[in-house]
């Protein structure tokens, strides 16, 4: 192929593994903001609605994102939620203000029926307890309520809601952004760690089998980060399974270039916390260990409204994505790979309408441009995660200095002798011609190469143009002498799947 830009090499091999790649990369996040869950997972007026309530466009879309686990119900709105307000029949649940968002919460939607959604779309549920407003008993009574078996009389509650059989909910959040002080019941670090503690032996004691989330810090950007993390993870190091950490990208300052390079600061932040986690492992002489989870990530920007006017359901955040968008979340995606050795959950926040890849009008469903990378990497990323060594021009940025045209991540699968390789070009005007080499075992075909790309950053998909940025699906073939050589356009996102390897 003539080459008619500058040249990249991407060099592979299959005995330079990373770790395995946790499916729980490719989570979701639902909270009651806006019109996420009301209008987005739960319609009972709309056409699309199944018996339940449920949006049926809507669970098709998720299921073909592949979200492996859904966190829920918050978000900021966790901090003022009391669980009993959801359960029960719907006829005697409470109204409340959601002080949180500034909204009414009709409580017609709860964690019966989210572990009722969870089930339909083949997600694994995370509940959040509420350690803002709420109490410990008030956590390990939402571990009773959904673990339980029936003869005491929390899961007896639960039974007589029509669900005998316990819940077995794995994944639980301590809390949410406590570090904020736009919090509700806001804690400082110390005070945080003595409640999250105390709620993890209560419901440890519960259910022994759960896995437990600590609140991290919610912000790069916030004075107490990495001081947060470090002071939590003293206090409660043994009663935890992962540190969570937060970020929203951002463009506010229209620097396409430097936005484009985002894969620095996500790649940063894991480096900071993993380097933490080490220390205080050492520090404790503990044989346990703990992972992060990236429970909250997404780009946000455009639309911060966030105050609901005390309507139900009011129209918040609903950011619109655009081409650079779609592939500063492609880069996320190939950070969680490189850095799944500590790295276990992400849930990108959140899965429809309120900053998400989908958007409900009506009964109308759109699939934004940030859709179709979390598709393309879920899809085709198993097994473990390859360590790439990418060779390529650089571009200077005024955010993170000189940072390679390439970003790229790669996997593998044993079992079923599949390996796909994941690379964004964030150029904004050139081609770049990149050879894969694949040292010892390479594969012989290339069985699929999908691209997105467009030739404008601010390029986006709209109930009357939804198909004008979307994947297309370029013919495979034979990889001769373990060599591939591809022509990226700028400002793509390409995956090739691979197969037979030898």
């Amino acid at each position: 192929m003539p080459t008619t830009g500058p040249s990249a090499r991407i060099s592979l091999d299959n005995e330079r593994t990373i770790a395995p790649i946790s499916p729980l990369l490719f989570g979701g996040f639902a909270e009651h903001m806006g019109r996420c869950v009301y209008g987005g997972l739960y319609d009972p007026g709309s056409a699309q609605a199944d018996e339940r309530g449920f949006r049926r466009d809507v669970q098709a879309a998720l299921r073909e994102m592949g979200i492996s686990v859904l966190r829920y119900p918050g978000g900021n709105f966790l901090s003022g939620y009391h669980w009993r307000d959801g359960v029960g029949p719907r006829e005697q649940r409470p109204r409340r203000r959601d002080l949180a968002w500034q909204s009414i919460e009709t409580n017609q939607f709860g964690t019966d029926e989210f572990l009722a959604y969870c089930k339909t779309i083949g997600a694994a549920p995370m509940l959040g307890v509420n350690l803002g407003t709420g109490t410990i008993e008030e956590a390990g009574a939402l571990v009773e309520y959904c673990n339980a078996p029936s003869g005491t009389a929390t899961a007896d509650m639960r039974v007589a809601n029509g669900h005998p059989e316990p819940y077995g909910v794995r994944y639980w959040c301590l809390g949410n952004e406590m570090d904020g002080p736009w919090q509700i019941g806001h804690l400082d670090a110390h005070a945080y760690a003595v409640k999250a503690r105390e709620a993890a032996k209560i419901m440890r004691w519960h259910d022994p089998a759960i896995k437990l989330i600590l609140c991290g810090s919610s912000h790069t950007e916030m004075p107490s980060y990495p001081e947060w993390d470090r002071v939590v993870l003293e206090h409660c190091w043994d009663q935890v399974d992962y540190l969570a950490l937060h970020y929203y990208a951002t463009n506010y300052d229209n620097d396409t270039a430097s936005y484009l390079a985002s894969a620095a600061q996500f790649e940063r932040q894991v480096d900071t916390l993993a380097g933490l986690l080490r220390f205080m492992q050492g520090r404790l002489r503990s044989r346990h260990s703990v992972k992060l989870s990236w429970d909250e990530w997404n780009v946000w920007y455009k639309d911060r409204s966030g105050r609901g006017n005390w309507q139900e359901a009011p129209p918040l955040s609903e950011e619109q994505y655009n081409l650079e968008d779609a592939l500063v979340v492609a880069q996320w995606l190939n950070v969680f790979l490189r850095r799944c050795d500590v790295l276990e959950i992400a849930c990108l926040a959140q899965v429809v309408n309120t900053i998400a890849p989908l958007t409900t009008r009506g009964d109308a469903l759109l699939r934004q441009t940030t859709f179709y990378p979390f598709v393309m990497v879920s899809r085709h990323a198993a097994g473990v995660a390859l360590s790439p060594l990418v060779a390529a021009p650089e571009l200077e940025t005024a955010r993170y200095g000189p940072q390679p045209l390439l970003d790229v991540a790669a996997s593998y699968a044993a079992d079923s002798d599949r390996g796909a390789v994941f690379i964004v070009n964030r150029s904004q005007s050139e081609p770049l011609t990149a050879e894969i080499a694949w040292r010892g075992v390479a594969p012989q075909r290339a069985s699929t190469i999908i691209r997105l790309a467009g030739s404008h950053v601010r390029a986006a998909n709209s109930f009357e143009q939804p198909d004008t940025i979307v994947p297309r699906q370029l013919p495979g073939g034979p990889i001769h002498d373990g060599r591939l050589t591809l022509e990226l356009p700028p400002l793509s996102f390409t995956v090739v799947a691979t197969e037979g390897y030898r």
